[in-house]
């Protein structure tokens, strides 16, 4: 904006306009903005100035005609070293200091009288330090820099390594905290993943009471997609317990290349955790040996595969009643019955005694082959759990008419996408080889005419 004046009227000069408090704040300022060395520096320049008798005599403030010339003594200069060394002296000294805070802030959660008692003497004895060092340094500006300052380290790399120290102090309580909060979150995370296990349980067997028509009769809503939904619980269950079965070879020593090696001898892996997908295949193919039979496997079975048909009324109770009741309570009620034959001839066919022994080599060898795996409860109660899901998967395929056929591929065979899918879940190369197959990790099934693919690992 333009302010127009009257052109008759010439301007005062701008004269500054300066309130009496604003005077005072500007006094107030200047004498509080001392440095913490700087203090001393003025008062060596005061000090060189006393004693200057004072030249002119009269009022007058100019006397014409003459020069007058004023003589400044010499100030001696403060060696570098002596500044570097009260710095990093200070610096130090500061460090272990925030390294002790740190150290009462962590006493208190949880609380420790006796860490904090500690923490707190230290940070006190640091601030004495501190002001120990601007005294000395004060002491040695006042004598004329005849004696150098008392500091609590003899030479600055000395400084330097205690100030090290206590970052590295800092580093470590900081490191101490959060490997704390760390173990706080991995038992939050075992805790939910127990709580996800037991929910998936009970969803499971909801789920199979649900399509049980009625509640307590013997009808089921048989579909390929109910065949399905049982399939996918049973494999999730069996890569529960093989992560248990690899956790148990680790803990004992096994080497688990040359182990994989035993299981497939010519098989090649894209990455070296890939060997996994050969105990998944060893569990998955043992746990379904013998599907396609009617017994199952079990000894004293009827071995007819064509048997069954969806008016079996024999199947059709069994997977009813199985799926009403937790399949560790009922090898509790009843340890005899047929599903507990089932869950000890196949642990007999996976594990075999040699493999039993190395697993479970702290225990007692003479215990029957149910006690020595029943005696681990995370690997028992993961074991029983697959078996559960297998079992009612077994009962539920000789629902269909005709009954759901299981089928694997073998080593060396073309990929096909109609029959097969990849375990790694990456596509399939589009040049002019197709992918070989290494091994089936989980076998297929056909229902009439529709497939349920295989999973296979490909090389």
């Amino acid at each position: 904006m333009v302010l127009e004046m009257d052109s008759s009227t010439k301007p005062a000069p701008p004269q500054p306009q300066i309130s009496e408090m604003f005077s005072k704040f500007a006094l107030a300022l200047k004498t509080k903005t001392v440095e913490f060395f700087a203090e001393d520096e003025e008062y060596e320049e005061e000090s060189d100035y006393e004693g200057v008798i004072p030249l002119l005599d009269s009022p007058e403030e100019v006397i014409t005609g003459q020069r007058v010339v004023v003589i400044k003594p010499d100030v001696i200069p403060i060696p570098k070293h002596i500044q570097q060394n009260c710095l990093s002296s200070l610096f130090a000294t500061i460090s272990s200091f925030e390294a002790s805070y740190l150290q009462l802030q962590t006493a208190h959660s949880p609380f420790d009288s006796g860490n904090i008692k500690i923490a707190d003497k230290s940070l006190v004895s640091y601030l004495q330090k501190c002001s120990e060092i601007k005294h000395n340094y004060r002491d040695y500006v006042k004598s004329s820099r005849l004696t150098p300052p008392k500091l609590p380290f003899g030479s600055q790399y000395e400084a330097q390594v205690n100030e090290n120290q206590s970052i590295l102090r800092t580093l470590g309580l900081l490191v101490d905290r959060l490997q704390c909060e760390i173990d706080l979150k991995d038992g939050q995370v075992s805790n939910m993943k127990q709580k996800l296990d037991q929910i998936e349980k009970e969803n499971s067997l909801m789920k199979v009471k649900s399509l049980s028509g009625g509640g307590g009769g013997d009808e089921v809503l048989l579909s390929i997609s109910l065949f399905d939904s049982v399939l996918r619980d049973a494999c999730k269950s069996t890569h529960r317990f093989c992560k248990h079965l690899i956790d148990l070879m680790e803990k004992v020593g096994w080497d688990l290349k040359l182990a994989a090696n035993s299981v497939y001898p010519n098989a090649e892996y894209v990455k070296n955790g890939h060997t996994r997908y050969a105990f998944l295949s060893y569990v998955f193919l043992e746990m379904f040996r013998g599907f396609d039979s009617e017994g199952f496997g079990i000894q004293g079975g009827s071995q007819d595969s064509n048997g069954g048909g969806g008016g079996n009324k024999f199947y059709l109770k069994q997977y009813v009643e199985h799926g009403k009741v937790d399949a560790m309570e009922m090898l509790r009620k009843n340890p005899n019955c047929s599903f507990a034959k089932f869950c000890e001839n196949k642990y007999q066919q996976l594990i075999h005694p040699t493999m039993e022994s190395s697993l479970f080599k702290n225990m007692d060898q003479n215990e029957f082959i149910l006690n020595s795996w029943k005696s681990s409860a995370s690997f028992y109660e993961s074991f029983i759990d697959m078996a559960n899901f297998i079992w009612m998967l077994h009962k539920l395929a000789f629902l269909f008419d005709p009954v759901v056929e299981i089928f694997q591929v073998e080593q060396g065979v073309d990929f096909s996408m109609v029959y097969m899918e990849n375990i790694m879940k990456k596509s399939v190369s589009t040049g002019k080889t197709k992918g070989k197959v290494g091994f089936t990790v989980i076998p297929g099934f056909k229902i009439g005419c529709t497939v349920i693919q295989c999973q296979v690992y490909l090389t």
